[in-house]
């Protein structure tokens, strides 16, 4: 036997061998025909070409062949690429909002470099460096490029202050900028805490870990984690979140590609095992956010409430080139621990098609109906407990929200596209900050925020907020700026569509007004209520049977109640 076997083994691998050398000598002829097609536009094209253009513009011809989340990115938006990721960028620390072509701060990063020298709410900045910014119509991202710069560098603001005649000079040290992903976090009632994440960043699992130290020390049990819009980040970030709420060994997601084997990633144990856990989600739910959800879900942990996710399923992996630009690979599939993969269908090199998916889920219905929605028996799976949960498409939510399609009129859309509600509320608190200030004691508030931002252990009195979120009245005076905005924008509309646009606007009125003078997480508590996802959350959050879902398979009709 063994003289039979050896000559076919080595024949085998003789032929192993040859197939590998055949491939590399293809790869090294494919290289050199790359190589001589640049060289051949280089030299003899007839017009003048940029040599750095062409090598840009054929790596981008590469990858659009590929996935359509496989992509280049300039050595000049690496930086802003990643910014929202990294968790800091280096600049003057405002929050600010563009009224008209003035730069107006909401407010200072506590303990920020504009914080530090004396700039605070309402401030308008007109000049950096003594150049105009204010007045001569300068792009949002030229005035960035003025603010930002590198640590420790000096930059020079011209601020124009409400009640002072003169223009102020302030001189502001540039610094390291925190960016939290985290948007809003509070206390729904006297058990359930309500936590919104914006993106999975370097910095949010102890963001998490932060808010929920916060919200547990108030009473929560349960919790509400909100992720509607929130398109991914980090895979890390994503394992680490869910690990707070699964138990030791349970799994959370598993990788695989091509040239990369299984990876997988378990709980090991975490601060939320217990209490219950409901997720909101939409169709700009992506990535490291479907990776909590499918985790959550698969290991029947918590409710996921609200529509279909975006179903974007790859792992994609940076790879540096050697003048800073960077390449954002495919590698990997990721996969839900009972092996499903969300990535939807998608054709190679058609981004177009790809990009048209929402709009394709309105015009079938789905948005709006859940019937229309459709998975074959062959992407089906169960959770632990035996519910059916299909891969393929996103996450299909337990509970399934319509949209509503009435609650904005198309008054209300164009007042809100065309900046009318914001521009009328900075120009109404540009007069009046002064009496808020005093009514709901501000400055109080905004002490222990710096004394929070110093890491110090604080409460929050929040006696004032709530005073404002009952019984604040939206007045004329504000709503009369709303309309003058609006003629403005030559927006046409009568008084049956004012009258039926006003109670939404109100309260969104009512919510920029809480924002800007305390925080995004009040902003929420005033808005959330406008939201159907929120609400019907909050109803599965509530309801007894919802205890059932850890154990039991779940059965949910047409309207997607349980």
């Amino acid at each position: 036997m063994k003289k039979i076997l050896l000559p076919i083994l080595s024949a085998f691998l003789s032929f192993g061998a040859y197939a590998q050398k055949q491939s590399e000598i293809l790869d090294e002829v494919q290289l050199r025909k790359l190589m001589m097609t640049y060289y051949s536009i280089n030299q003899l094209y007839v017009d003048n070409v940029d040599p750095k253009t062409l090598i840009e513009d054929g790596i981008r011809g590469m990858l659009k062949e590929l996935d359509p989340h496989s992509i280049y990115t300039p050595a000049k938006e690496v930086q802003a690429l990643n910014e929202p990721l990294d968790g800091s960028f280096d600049g003057i620390g405002v929050q600010y909002n563009m009224s008209e072509d003035t730069l107006v701060v909401i407010q200072p990063v506590s303990g920020g470099p504009s914080d530090k020298v004396g700039i605070i709410c309402g401030d308008k900045i007109v000049s950096v460096n003594d150049t105009a910014i204010a007045g001569v119509n300068m792009s949002r991202e030229d005035i960035m490029k003025r603010l930002r710069g590198p640590k420790g560098t000096k930059v020079r603001l011209g601020v124009i202050r409400g009640g002072i005649k003169d223009k102020l000079s302030f001189v502001v040290t540039r610094d390291k900028i925190p960016l939290y992903t985290i948007d809003a976090y509070y206390m729904i009632d006297s058990t359930t805490g309500y936590v919104r994440i914006s993106s999975f960043g370097a910095t949010t699992h102890e963001e998490f870990v932060k808010a929920c130290t916060r919200l547990k020390s108030q009473g929560m049990k349960d919790i509400i984690i909100d992720l509607q819009g929130n398109g991914g980040g980090y895979l890390q970030a994503a394992v680490q979140m869910a690990d707070e709420f699964l138990s030791n060994h349970e799994m959370i997601v598993y990788t695989e590609g091509r040239s990369q084997g299984r990876h997988d990633f378990r709980a090991t144990s975490g601060n939320m095992e217990v209490g219950k856990v409901v997720v909101l989600v939409d169709g700009y739910t992506a990535s490291a956010s479907e990776i909590l959800s499918g985790a959550l879900q698969d290991n029947d942990r918590g409710v996921i409430v609200g529509r279909r996710t975006f179903a974007k399923g790859l792992v994609q992996r940076p790879i540096n080139l050697p003048d800073g630009s960077l390449i954002r690979l495919t590698v990997a599939h990721y996969y839900s621990p009972v092996g499903r993969c969300f990535q939807k269908p998608y054709v190679k090199g058609d981004k177009k098609a790809y990009d048209n998916d929402m709009l394709d889920r309105l015009n079938s219905g789905e948005l709006t109906n859940a019937d229309s929605i459709h998975f074959p028996d062959s992407l089906m799976f169960h959770t632990k407990a035996g519910r059916i949960v299909y891969g393929g498409g996103g996450i299909m939510p337990d509970v399934y929200v319509p949209l509503d399609t009435l609650r904005y009129t198309r008054l209300h859309r164009e007042l809100t596209a065309k900046g009318c509600v914001v521009q009328a509320t900075l120009k109404f608190l540009d007069t009046n900050r002064k009496k808020f200030d005093k009514e709901y004691h501000i400055d109080l508030y905004r002490k222990t925020k710096k004394k929070e931002n110093k890491g110090k252990e604080v409460v929050f009195d929040m006696t004032e907020f709530n005073r404002f979120k009952d019984s604040y009245e939206i007045p004329k005076e504000l709503l009369d700026l709303v309309i003058e905005k609006a003629k403005e924008a030559k927006i046409e509309y009568n008084d049956s569509t004012l009258e039926k646009t006003m109670p939404t606007l109100k309260i969104q009125l009512k919510a920029l007004l809480a924002r800007d003078l305390w925080d995004m997480s009040e902003y929420f508590q005033i808005i959330n209520p406008l939201n159907e996802i929120y609400l019907k959350g909050l109803e599965a959050i509530k309801d007894e049977k919802y205890n059932s879902i850890l154990n039991v398979k779940i059965v949910f009709n047409q309207e997607g109640e349980y």
